[in-house]
């Protein structure tokens, strides 16, 4: 209940200016390349936090690392809603990410420490819920109050929800930490291997492409579903938001077939949905926009559910660690670098241009998975003596 609470809290956050693009680029006077910094430059940050702060959990205990994430993310995020300007709301938005960085540097490693077996599965599996659900209720309220209360009431209206569950995951967080302190040894011996081996060099393709392509889609949606010819008020156009709960379902589903028929298989199955769904978003109507954002989110959890569970798989258990950080510094700097980027080219050519894009980087993630299925075996699911049953979560 605990880590679930703090990840809601934390990821409610990260994602809320998104329905809220194109307010502020009218605000601030901005295309929409330059209004998506406002979400690029905290994903960019947590992309940085993310393996000095696990390091700094292994000298002082999880605890006080998710506690100081949790809470410097509230004050943060409360102060952006005061934020001048826009290069100081960028400041503070990029300050936000480091503080959510400390979450996902050491929540499942706290997990993994204090609970095995069945219980560890069904807390990591709370865990990926609370995240995936308090990233949808950020944006979702965020993108309905704006007509209510402007952008800096909705980024104040976040804020107060993240305060709730922050206050949930201190009463609810165990009193000790069974984690020793000045576990300095052997932090990086790992890193050569992580780097080392193309199985999983191949999942960090895809944690970066895939989520470059899915943070640039939802990042231009709400510039898309305001514009003409689809005119959407804002708080209807922030339901398109509603279809991440798809990867709530989807991320286990993938999970158990990735165990059954192999994972090279099922990532791959995962970027050809997500592909699908994308060239269903391509007609100015908005019924078939709405279900191809279903049907592309529910592949991209499938796909991210697949590789990351391959990662834990792959990597030796000297590694694990180290290969578990990597991905996660591919998948949110890949958001980082390609929801602006792909942004930029929507405000420049248009949504087709975008949607030509983001389909060639899913191709070359899927090239990647396709040459190490020929070299590993399409029904390969390689695990390292010592390595714990994978448990798949984003």
């Amino acid at each position: 209940m605990a880590v679930t609470a703090a990840g809601f809290a934390v990821f409610t956050l990260l994602y809320a200016p998104q329905p809220l693009l194109p307010h502020l680029a009218e605000s601030f006077g901005l295309r929409p390349g330059g209004a998506s910094l406002a979400v690029s430059v905290s994903t960019a940050a947590v992309a940085v936090g993310v393996l000095p702060l696990a390091a700094l959990s292994e000298l002082v205990g999880r605890r006080p690392v998710m506690y100081c994430s949790v809470f410097g993310a509230v004050l943060v995020a409360a102060a952006c809603a005061f934020a001048p300007n826009y290069p100081v709301l960028l400041v503070l938005r990029a300050v936000l990410g480091i503080a959510v960085a400390g979450l996902p540097a050491t929540a499942m490693a706290y997990l993994a420490e204090r609970l095995d077996g069945t219980g560890r599965g069904i807390a990591l599996g709370a865990l990926v819920s609370g995240n995936s659900m308090g990233g949808m209720s950020g944006r979702l309220l965020a993108g309905v109050s704006y007509d209510w209360v402007g952008w800096r009431g909705a980024l104040g209206a976040t804020a107060g929800l993240a305060v709730l569950a922050a206050v949930v995951f201190v009463i609810a967080l165990p009193g000790r930490d069974p984690v020793a302190t000045g576990r300095s040894g052997g932090i990086f011996t790992g890193l050569r291997t992580a780097l080392a081996r193309p199985v999983l060099l191949a999942q960090y393709a895809v944690a970066a492409l895939a989520m470059g392509s899915f943070v640039a889609l939802y990042n231009s949606a709400g510039f898309r579903l305001t514009s003409e010819p689809l005119a959407l008020a804002p708080a209807v156009a922030s339901l398109v938001f509603v279809s991440y709960a798809a990867g709530t379902f989807t991320s286990p589903v993938a999970g158990r077939l990735a165990e059954r028929h192999g994972r090279a298989p099922v990532v791959l199955a995962g970027l050809a949905v997500t592909l699908a769904g994308i060239a269903l978003t391509l007609p100015d109507v908005v019924w078939p926009i709405a279900i191809g954002f279903v049907v592309l989110t529910a592949g991209f959890f499938g796909a991210h559910s697949a590789a990351s569970g391959w990662v834990g798989a792959a990597a030796p258990a000297d590694a694990r660690g180290q290969a578990s950080g990597f991905y996660q510094c591919a998948y949110y700097a890949g958001g980082s670098v390609g929801g602006t980027a792909g942004t930029a080219v929507y405000g420049q050519f248009g949504w087709a241009a975008l949607v030509a894009v983001v389909a060639v980087w899913l191709l070359i993630a899927a090239a990647g998975i396709v040459l190490v299925a020929l070299n590993y075996g399409w029904r390969a699911r390689p695990v390292f003596a010592g390595a714990p049953h994978p448990v798949e979560s984003r």
